[in-house]
């Protein structure tokens, strides 16, 4: 009753707050930026993009913990080459986007997202670091690479005025999506785990394969 509750709270707030902002005459989101085609495809890319990345790293914390028996400083290392590879690859991300445009590294950069989940997704219960690294450095590499173009993307049809206007809201829609997309994604792997420990899986392989 209480998340229901919160939830219905939150909508109820959220509906409120779009109902002013939409009859306002100098609202401080003009939902007409909504129209521009490049601030909803950035947001909505956010969103998804936000959700797979705070998963990932959720789960993965917990697979290195809690399936192969890391220390959280192992854990803590273990991420340590992805975000030497997020850092470097932010550096000349804004050279890839002046060089070819937004829409070539912003896709290159989300296929790259995606390949490190598909790998996670097929890490094994007696698995090592090396089935994780890849994954790993995969996904730095591709946000390194993607979260620059979705901001650009947000900003590229508005108004100079409203740049940071467009660049909040992405960062809002980021938000949004991976608080929105951890707990969607927690729930369903908890109820697979349930489901394996039903059918007789031990502890580790229930984990596993919810995670």
């Amino acid at each position: 009753a209480r998340t229901l509750g919160l939830l219905g709270a939150a909508a109820a707030l959220l509906a409120l707050f779009i109902w002013i902002e939409a009859r306002v005459p100098a609202p401080l989101m003009p939902l007409g930026l909504f129209r521009i085609r490049n601030v909803s495809a950035a947001n909505v890319v956010g969103v998804l993009m936000a959700a797979g990345l705070f998963a990932w790293f959720f789960f993965s914390a917990l697979y290195l913990q809690q399936i192969l028996g890391y220390t959280p400083l192992e854990v803590g290392l273990a991420y340590l080459p992805s975000m030497v590879v997020w850092g470097g690859a932010s550096l000349f991300s804004d050279r890839l986007v002046m060089r070819f445009g937004i829409r070539t590294p912003l896709v290159v950069g989300l296929a790259l997202m995606a390949v490190g989940l598909v790998l996670f997704a097929r890490t094994p219960v007696d698995g090592s670091l090396w089935d994780v690294l890849p994954g790993t450095v995969a996904i730095g590499l591709g946000a390194g690479i993607g979260f620059n173009p979705i901001l650009l993307a947000a900003m590229s049809g508005v108004a100079p005025t409203e740049y940071g206007l467009a660049s909040g809201v992405v960062n809002t829609s980021f938000m949004m999506g991976g608080a929105l997309g951890l707990a969607v994604l927690a729930s369903v792997a908890a109820a697979r785990s349930d489901d394996l420990r039903s059918s007789g899986d031990d502890e580790l392989v229930a984990l596993n394969g919810g995670y």
